[in-house]
């Protein structure tokens, strides 16, 4: 054979080797999805408020921050907590009668009067849209008796159920009391909780209702203005007190992924609304939601891990910047941790399937394990393409040497 004849032979085969390398080492997705530089394009809204922030409601992953663990009073939207924990332990139409404290309830009202009756539904409206502070005591006497035992409630829900652990809550309705605190960050969480509720959802989502009390006949209008106003807007609630300042969750949704932004003590309404339009642009324009991991689909280890795999029990997504890559990486304990213009966020974890022990023994021994597509497996298809390279480095070694003694020979004669 002749070299250049080897050399043909050599570059035919280099495809079909490289593609059993590939197949036999599957890159980790984090390792082929590293990130593109340069964050020019992603310039943070200006936002005036004291405190804010900004999330992916499905994820839970944060966006934008401004003081989000820095505690502050949040007037109204403590409605948020009322609503959804009211809708978890009551029934919609449980009758409540009125009792003179909720009758005589300082702030915004719907002029309920002593005695009168009305379904739990009603009053959830009652609260959510109008801010009847007078609603909030009527639900929460009804559910717990006292104001302060169904604060107890509410506190043990935002800790246990939810999971935030920088907020207080002292009444149902958000009125002003030194003990009575939250933060931006621990707000969206429970937003983020409350919005998963379809009963909760249709109520912040409602802009009018027909309102038939006792005392007060009129039509609630939703106090949140975002609703019909921004593109996609879906709720959640708004609130004043002077030493709260304005303060805003807002929610809304465009094209698959739904943003939850809180802003907290701004110096005005029209601060408010038009530091939450500049969130939720900022979202929308510069970020995507992206799926990491299907359900079921498998990410590998090294061989000789005491792990054989990890598998992902439910579907894994993160918010990425829009036309980027997502650069994760996953945990010995299966964490998997996205890594954003905010830093590190975790993002969900996988579940660890432990090599089989069979596979450990011969694995020490040295031995062929697993079934196909195991980390064994791949080491010996890997084995064995190196095996190929050499045997073929050392067949044109062969005929380079030979070629040069024919060379020699034939000056020689």
């Amino acid at each position: 054979m002749s070299i250049a004849r080897f050399g043909a032979v050599v570059r035919r085969l280099m495809p079909l080797v490289l593609l059993l390398g590939t197949a036999s080492f599957p890159l980790p997705r984090a390792a082929a999805a590293a990130p593109e530089s340069g964050d020019d394009g992603l310039r943070p809204p200006e936002v005036s408020a004291e405190s804010a922030i900004l999330i992916d409601g499905d994820t839970g992953m944060a966006l934008y921050e401004k003081n989000a663990d820095e505690r502050m009073f949040p007037a109204s939207i403590t409605k948020i907590a009322t609503a959804i924990v009211a809708l978890e332990t009551a029934n919609l139409d449980d009758i409540v009668t009125v009792s003179k404290e909720a009758r005589n309830e300082d702030g915004t009202r719907v002029y309920l009067a002593e005695g009168e009756r009305k379904t739990m539904r009603d009053l959830l409206y009652a609260m959510m849209l109008n801010s009847g502070n007078d609603a909030a005591t009527a639900i929460a006497e009804h559910i717990d008796g006292t104001k302060a035992k169904f604060a107890e409630r509410l506190n043990d829900f935002a800790v246990h159920t939810v999971g935030v652990t920088h907020t207080h809550f002292t009444n149902p309705s958000g009125l002003p009391d030194p003990d009575h605190y939250t933060t931006a960050a621990d707000m969206a969480q429970i937003a983020r909780y409350a919005m998963r509720n379809d009963m909760f959802r249709q109520i912040v989502s409602t802009r009018t209702m027909p309102w038939n009390g006792k005392e007060w006949q009129s039509t609630l209008i939703n106090h949140n203005k975002l609703l019909g106003t921004y593109e996609g807007a879906t709720g959640i609630k708004n609130g004043y007190t002077e030493a709260a300042g304005s303060t805003l969750v807002a929610s809304a949704r465009r094209g698959g992924m739904e943003l939850i932004g809180v802003v907290l003590k701004s110096a005005s309404s029209d601060a408010m609304y038009a530091d939450m339009t500049r969130l939720l642009d900022y979202g929308f324009q510069h970020f995507e939601l992206r799926r990491l991991f299907a359900q079921g689909d498998v990410y590998p280890v090294r061989p000789g891990e005491p792990v054989d795999h990890y598998v992902a029990a439910a579907p894994i997504d993160a918010v990425v910047p829009i036309g980027r890559s997502a650069s994760y990486t996953v945990a010995p304990d299966g964490q998997v941790t996205v890594s954003t213009p905010l830093g590190e966020q975790p993002a969900g974890r996988l579940q660890m399937v432990l090599a089989p022990p069979s596979a450990a023994v011969a694995l020490a021994a040295g031995g062929p394990a697993g079934p196909p597509g195991s980390p064994v497996i791949r080491t010996l298809i890997t084995v064995v393409w190196l095996m190929m390279i050499a045997f073929l480095a050392t067949i044109g070694g062969l005929l380079i040497r030979r070629r040069r003694r024919q060379g020699r020979w034939l000056r020689g004669n």
